[in-house]
């Protein structure tokens, strides 16, 4: 499922100069002003009332109110917790399954590669491929610094991501901790830094304070996020959103991990040669500095 701030991004080509107003407003303030009434949209779009009709019309939906309905479903899907999802999709009970596949075993290792293989695809197929291309360009400009910040689990994503950067090029910072050297380098965002977010749903305040930080310093916001999309993405230069349907009431992290090998592939690829150099000056490095073993050397 995809969500309805992407749909919009997807089918913005398609739409008239004046729905694209609407598509703007609707995208600037995502999701509230989705639920502002017709002639409220229509005067921040300045556009007329049924311009914002055919919009909702083009879409796919009946009438606004059909369009809002979906808008408030998406809300309650993007706001799931665990919890709530281990009770709503039976987990728990003798025959779990995700939505839509009541009744099937999804624990076992045939339904979960079913799960994996489908979202991981989905993923992949869907991903803008423009967007793609921008983060990558971003993460290789040699006069900008990378700054990733990740949450209570993604976290690990964002680590994962910064010690593949910090071996092919310079200024890579793994967003701290500790509150003082975590000020520090927040206090220090200007125009050359790019950040890189990682926020899914049950999405976490910090994150959207921070990329308006970054956004006021006139940095780069890349986000990766979910199908619902975090509040980040009315920030964001760069959204790459993931499918994260599981075998557990837990959102899968594999599409996006599948997501960051992309991107790092396409790094890989236009750094090319500098890029080598880079990773062979670290691994150099890190054998003098006795980090790790001395390959040539006999155990």
């Amino acid at each position: 499922m995809s969500s309805l701030a992407e749909e919009i991004r997807q089918r913005f080509g398609d739409l008239s100069p004046a729905e694209r107003k609407v598509a703007r407003v609707l995208l600037a303030g995502y999701p509230s002003a989705g639920f502002e009434t017709v002639a409220t949209l229509a005067e921040r779009a300045a556009v007329s009332a049924p311009t914002v009709i055919r919009f909702v019309n083009r879409l796919g939906y009946k009438g606004f109110p059909d369009f809002q309905a979906a808008l408030r479903e998406e809300l309650e899907e993007r706001s799931a917790s665990p919890l709530q999802l281990y009770s709503t999709r039976g987990y728990g009970t003798t025959s779990p399954g995700a939505p839509g596949e009541e009744g099937r075993d999804n624990a076992h290792p045939e339904g979960s590669q079913d799960v994996f293989s489908s979202e991981v695809v989905r993923t992949l197929r869907e991903l803008p491929p423009h967007d793609v291309q921008a983060a990558i360009s971003l993460l290789c400009h040699p006069k900008r610094r990378i700054i990733l910040a990740g949450g209570r689990f993604t976290h690990l994503l964002a680590q994962y991501l910064g010690l593949h950067l910090m071996q092919l090029r310079d200024d890579v910072v793994i967003l701290p901790d500790r509150d003082v050297e975590r000020t520090a380098v927040l206090a220090g965002l200007g125009r050359r830094d790019v950040l890189v977010v990682f926020d899914y749903r049950r999405y976490e305040p910090d994150k959207i304070v921070i990329a308006e930080m970054a956004a006021q310093c006139g940095s780069k916001v890349v986000l990766f996020t979910d199908a619902w999309l975090s509040p980040v993405t009315s920030l964001a230069d760069v959204v790459l959103p993931s499918h994260v349907a599981a075998p557990s009431p837990y959102d899968s992290m594999v599409p996006t991990l599948a997501t960051v090998e992309t991107v790092l592939a396409g790094v890989l690829r236009q750094l090319g040669e500098e890029g080598r150099s880079h990773l062979e000056h670290s691994e150099d490095v890190s054998r003098r500095a006795g980090i790790q073993p001395d390959d040539s050397q006999p155990v």
